[in-house]
């Protein structure tokens, strides 16, 4: 059995789909954090079979909620404040700031290279983003 330290301030990122530990690693930036990172991956999980799992030690300031909405809003955030556990629910955020960028080469965002990539939630069940200044979509499987 595999014994990964308890936290007692920090976040644990659970429920995470088989695989997405990395992508969920990359988006949040956690490269570029200066604290203790555990990710566990194909972890046994009688709800969903494999999952993984991230342990970030540190304050809720580290990371962006609605990148892990966004990724995949049915991960179970726990917050951990001197070893109590509170529970925050995810939803698909309405607008993403900076966490995706535009694909079209003639979009302002491609000119003008300080402006702000934001993107607007069009269609929740299929999980289409579109951007604010041209309209190009953008789904998770891309």
């Amino acid at each position: 059995m595999l014994n990964v330290d308890k936290l007692n301030n920090g976040i644990v990122l659970d429920h995470i789909k088989a695989g997405n530990a990395m992508k969920l690693y990359n988006f949040l930036h956690l490269d570029k954090l200066d604290c203790e990172v555990a990710i566990i991956k194909n972890a046994r999980s009688r709800k969903m079979g494999r999952k993984d799992i991230l342990k970030i030690e540190g304050g809720l300031d580290l990371v962006n909620l609605d990148v892990i909405g966004f990724v995949d809003p049915d991960i179970t955030v726990n917050i951990i404040t001197d070893g109590k556990i509170e529970k925050k629910k995810l939803t698909l955020p309405r607008e993403l700031h900076n966490v995706i960028s535009c694909r079209n080469p003639r979009c302002i965002t491609s000119i003008e290279q300080g402006l702000e990539q934001v993107f607007v939630l069009t269609d929740e069940k299929k999980k289409v983003y579109r951007c604010k200044y041209c309209d190009e979509a953008y789904t998770w499987n891309d």
